[in-house]
């Protein structure tokens, strides 16, 4: 017989931060990961719009894409991977990635939606660090072979 699983405690346990937000974009729900992700203790997020984690010159975007998946019940991003930047409570940038899954009611109706969120914003400033080292290369080795020509 397959172990009962407790949701309760897979949500707690589990290491990448889940936020469920309703369909007006308040959070129902923050995991201690989520916590640790980004600043805010559970009691400080719950019912708060997703806005407190969403920098601000990308808001009207979100709520564009929030609002129509809530209206058509379609998201690209069930299976697709998302990365975008998002804000600590102390106000310093962060480079997440997430998926999402869409709840429903039981007469189908969307209710709500679920973010499961990993920060790569670690690995985003290291391939940012390349990329500009190998621009930098890529100078020298242009100027050097100009010299020669």
């Amino acid at each position: 017989m397959p172990a009962t699983i407790q949701y309760a405690q897979l949500i707690t346990a589990i290491g990448d931060a889940i936020v469920v937000a309703d369909v007006h974009g308040a959070i129902t729900l923050w995991n201690p990961a989520a916590e640790r992700m980004f600043g805010f203790t559970q009691s400080e997020a719950l019912g708060q719009s997703l806005d407190l984690i969403i920098p601000q010159r990308l808001q009207q975007r979100h709520w564009d894409g929030y609002h129509k998946t809530m209206e058509t019940g379609q998201t690209r991003y069930g299976h697709d991977l998302l990365r975008v930047p998002a804000v600590h409570k102390d106000g310093r940038a962060l480079s997440i990635a997430f998926t999402v899954a869409l709840l429903y009611s039981g007469q189908h109706d969307v209710t709500s939606i679920a973010a499961v969120i990993r920060d790569e914003t670690l690995r985003f400033n290291e391939e940012r660090s390349l990329r500009k080292r190998l621009t930098e290369l890529e100078a020298q080795v242009a100027g050097r072979a100009a010299d020669y020509a």
